[in-house]
């Protein structure tokens, strides 16, 4: 394809906008930031300071017009930053980590917030992030890269619980990949081998093929090894020694030796509750459902 030139060049520059992941700002007013766009296209005065105060509104910064940018916060200036994209009305807003650098609650807020705006006014947005959370919350359509190659294209619970290589799956969290062999497959459940073991998963995949598979943490439930063998719909039931925790604020992270190795996330209360300790025997639970045989049917 060829690259454009020039005068057509310009002309599809500006039907994008680009938010960075540090807002550059230029010194002087809110107000001056935001109308720059519209100054360059030669907006006149009047029409120029309606939108200005309008799009301020709209991302909650109305009161700020007249406030120097140096004074704001972090929030703040990202705010200024997507006002100053969204007034000349792009065709398509291009982002790029725009919230990476901002603390946990002023990033969940401001990703509701931008959702709620894009959808409002029906714009495309081209979202570049590391943050699976951020992806999953944000993209009605997700693309994962591996070394600036696409390879996995889908909606969010396509990407999340059908991964179509073993990369895709370690990258959106499934923290249990194993090799296995399909041993039987009868009426869509199949049996498979992995470590020497026997799991069950929901699959019509031919007996006999190797697979990769694949589990989510938060899928693996852990229980008191002496009642891991009560009536449950978990299909897959397994006893091990708890070989490591790992705490992450409320959740915990907990790897548990049976085989194979099993990463479980759980709260942090259920951790307590269950009294787990490196070294505890307890049980292991996952239902057939959750094991994904990675790529099948793709």
């Amino acid at each position: 394809m060829q690259a454009l030139q020039g005068k057509e060049r310009v002309k599809v520059s500006r039907r994008m906008a680009l938010m960075f992941q540090d807002p550059l700002l230029f010194r002087g007013l809110v107000e001056e930031n935001v109308g720059y766009g519209l100054r360059v296209r030669r907006v006149g005065p009047e029409q120029r300071d309606m939108r200005v105060r309008e799009i301020l509104d709209v991302v909650g910064l109305g009161d700020l017009a007249a406030k120097q940018v140096s004074t704001l916060s972090g929030g703040e200036a990202q705010r200024v930053a997507l006002a100053r994209a969204l007034v000349i009305e792009p065709e398509v807003l291009l982002m790029d980590e725009p919230f990476a650098s901002l603390d946990a609650p002023m990033r969940r807020a401001l990703q509701e917030e931008v959702k709620e705006i894009l959808r409002g006014r029906r714009m495309t947005a081209v979202f570049v992030t590391h943050d699976q959370e951020e992806a999953a919350r944000l993209g009605d359509r997700i693309l994962v890269l591996d070394r600036g190659r696409i390879v996995q294209e889908g909606n969010p619970r396509e990407i999340f619980y059908q991964p179509e290589t073993e990369f895709v799956a370690g990258f959106v969290g499934f923290d249990n990949i194993y090799d296995g062999e399909v041993l039987s497959s009868e009426s869509g459940l199949a049996r498979i081998v992995v470590e020497g073991v026997e799991i069950e998963a929901i699959s019509d995949i031919e007996p006999g093929a190797g697979v990769k598979v694949g589990i989510r943490p938060e899928d693996v439930t852990l229980a008191p090894a002496s009642e891991v063998e009560a009536p449950t719909s978990s299909r897959n039931t397994f006893t091990g020694k708890v070989t490591d925790i790992e705490l992450r604020g409320p959740v915990a992270r907990v790897t548990v030796s049976c085989p194979p190795s099993v990463v479980s996330l759980i709260t942090r209360r259920s951790l307590e509750e269950l009294g787990i300790g490196v070294g505890a025997e307890v049980g292991v639970r996952f239902k057939a459902t959750a094991v994904v045989v990675i790529g099948e049917g793709r």
